[in-house]
């Protein structure tokens, strides 16, 4: 499993660790990452599985959020730290939430971004449209069209941020044109059962015992707001606050996101 790390004297300061959603990678994070090392955290962040720079697995029935949280207790361990903070983007969230939920968990700090103990129907259906599926991307402008296509419920985002959203989640093909950065084969298992119903993780969320924060973007499908309400009030008791103008998922890219995240994980 490859990751970034940022900052930070390896066992000498706080440690974050930053995971991104199901088609993402460990770059989503930089400007998060930035934020949080000028206050002396040392911040991990890995691609998971099948993403990014880690390797494909060779049965795609291991794309499960427990491979993934097995992969993030390794790491844990590398990293030879006592305690982590979380942040995670949908898939992010559902391995932290796992972590979290075990006893004596090294999660002491969880932010569950646009994700929660409830995953839509429809939010799975629509993902599982256009995962591990692409069209022909003969260059970079194309890739941002097609990133801009399934992204669009990431809300408003400049010129500069869609390119960027978009130049770490492609790769080079030996005759130069471009393809997506992860293994199509996590759709495999994503897609087992179709028409997806709704998932539900009660059992584990309720298991929590750090402070959590979850972020819901405004219009998102797959956090609804009567689950964002209902995580309020069991487990963890979350702090729940809604991004306005933005679905699934808030990108972490703008001041006033980061700001949120970095005033809980300061908190005491």
């Amino acid at each position: 499993m490859a990751y970034l790390e940022w900052g930070g004297e390896p066992g000498g300061s706080k440690t974050l660790i930053c995971v991104h959603g199901l088609t993402r990678c460990a770059r989503d994070f930089d400007r998060l990452a930035a934020a949080m090392v000028r206050h002396g955290y040392r911040v991990v962040c890995p691609d998971v599985a099948g993403r990014g720079g880690s390797d494909w697995l060779m049965n795609p029935a291991e794309y499960a959020v427990t491979t993934y949280a097995s992969d993030m207790q390794t790491l844990i361990a590398r990293l030879d730290v006592e305690s982590v903070q979380w942040v995670g983007t949908s898939l992010g969230g559902l391995i932290g939430m796992a972590l979290a939920a075990m006893p004596d968990s090294s999660v002491k700090k969880l932010v569950l971004n646009d994700v929660g103990p409830v995953l839509t129907a429809a939010a799975l259906d629509r993902i599982g449209a256009y995962l591990g599926k692409w069209p022909p991307l003969p260059d970079m402008d194309a890739a941002e069209r097609y990133v801009r296509s399934i992204s669009a419920p990431f809300g408003p985002h400049s010129d500069a941020e869609w390119r960027f959203l978009t130049e770490h989640v492609v790769r080079q093909n030996p005759d130069g044109t471009l393809r997506m950065h992860y293994d199509p084969a996590i759709a495999v298992p994503f897609n087992a059962e179709l028409p997806h119903k709704d998932v539900e993780l009660w059992n584990s969320y309720d298991a929590i015992r750090c402070p959590t924060l979850v972020l819901r973007g405004e219009q998102s499908d797959l956090l609804t707001r009567d689950t964002a309400r209902q995580m309020a009030l069991r487990g963890p008791r979350a702090k729940v606050l809604e991004i306005p103008g933005v679905g699934h998922a808030p990108t972490l890219l703008h001041d006033d996101q980061i700001a949120i995240v970095r005033e809980f994980l300061l908190g005491s």
